[in-house]
């Protein structure tokens, strides 16, 4: 008798173990590739943390997630720009309300080529390069060659930052190069002695050379205190506000733990209240 009793708890035990992942909490997020390292580092750890705990993360830019957001497959949105008032229209007209939370701040760096002996530009220069008014870095204390301008995608939440706060809402050049991501624009830049491009602090590497903007330099203390003149805040959007598994992975995000592995990322951790 002791025996079967001992195996019916054995069969019970599993049968929860069974139910509790069946009705585990999916949680999905999606968008911008400027805020996606420092989802995936946080993600990883608040998992470890959480075992049994069920997120997907993709990126796809800061319009992908928001639009993903509106038509509801995705529970958070991340983005590197704000919310557009025609895409808060649409998603209220869709019954979603969309909450912002603040996770970090950047800085978006202008990087050339190893070799390019240029070393700083002012935010004016950068708009005339990307619009198409400037086309040698002889015109701007570089080599006699002609520049290659390579910017994001309109997908992009950097690229929507970049056009407001360097080229003031001017077009960029047609003969830009478009990439999806900051990491194909940090290796196109690494390939061409020629390229200028632009990308989120946080994927700054060896490979490229970040420039200095009106000769200061993107720090953490520069960002701050927006001295640099290129910083901005990162962005998770969820419909109303974050609840379940959502709400304790984007209170990670902003507690001292999820903070530090923001600034372990490059990044700007968010000043202390």
């Amino acid at each position: 008798m002791n025996k079967i009793f001992k195996q019916l708890t054995v069969v019970v035990a599993a049968l929860l173990v069974s139910a509790g992942a069946a009705f585990a909490e999916n949680v999905i997020i999606k968008g911008s590739t400027t805020v996606l390292p420092i989802a995936q580092v946080t993600l990883e750890a608040y998992m470890k943390a959480n075992p049994g705990v069920n997120i997907s993360l993709s990126g796809g830019g800061s319009g992908e997630g928001i639009k993903a957001l509106i038509d509801k497959s995705t529970d958070i949105a991340n983005s590197s720009r704000e919310i557009k008032k025609a895409e808060v229209e649409l998603a209220k007209a869709k019954g979603i309300n969309p909450v912002e939370t603040v996770v970090a701040i950047d800085a978006i760096e202008p990087i050339v080529n190893t070799k390019n002996p240029v070393k700083n530009l002012t935010v004016e220069q950068l708009a005339q390069i990307y619009s198409g008014k400037i086309t040698n870095w002889k015109e701007v204390g570089g080599e006699d060659l002609e520049i290659v301008v390579i910017s994001r995608d309109s997908s992009s939440g950097t690229f929507e930052a970049w056009g407001e706060l360097v080229l003031k809402g001017a077009k960029v050049s047609p003969r830009a190069q478009l990439q999806a991501s900051n990491g194909a624009i940090v290796q196109a830049v690494s390939k061409n002695r020629y390229a200028i491009g632009y990308i989120g602090m946080g994927y700054q590497d060896e490979s490229i050379k970040a420039l200095t903007v009106n000769g200061v330099k993107a720090t953490e203390k520069t960002a701050l205190s927006k001295e640099y003149p290129i910083s901005r805040f990162l962005y998770m959007y969820t419909n109303g506000e974050p609840k379940g598994e959502t709400a304790k992975y984007i209170k990670f995000v902003l507690s001292s733990a999820g903070q530090k592995l923001v600034k372990a990322e490059g990044f700007v951790p968010l000043p202390k209240k």
